[in-house]
C-alpha cells in the first residue's frame, strides 16, 4: 500500500534549494511523484512504507541542512 507524505519545512530562501530537496527525496529508495512547493515550503512525496519511512524522509530532508517542522502521513 502507497503512503502520502506531506512534510513542512521551514523557510526555503532558494529555488535550488527546491531542487536539492526535490531530487534528494526523489531518488530515495521507494519514494516516487515527489513535489516540493516553494512558496508553501512543503515537499510531498507517495512512498511504499516496505521500503521506506516517514522518519527516515525527514531525517534525509534534516540531513540535507533544512528544517522539518512538521510530518503528515496519509
Amino acid at each position: 500500500m502507497i503512503m502520502k507524505i506531506i512534510m513542512q519545512l521551514g523557510t526555503l530562501t532558494c529555488p535550488s534549494c527546491m531542487t536539492k530537496i526535490e531530487k534528494a527525496v526523489a531518488n530515495h529508495d521507494g519514494v516516487e511523484n515527489v513535489k516540493v512547493l516553494f512558496n508553501a515550503s512543503k515537499v510531498k512525496a507517495n512512498f511504499d512504507p516496505e521500503v521506506t519511512n516517514a522518519d527516515d524522509l525527514a531525517q534525509l530532508v534534516t540531513g540535507l541542512g533544512y528544517e522539518v517542522e512538521n510530518v503528515k502521513v496519509k
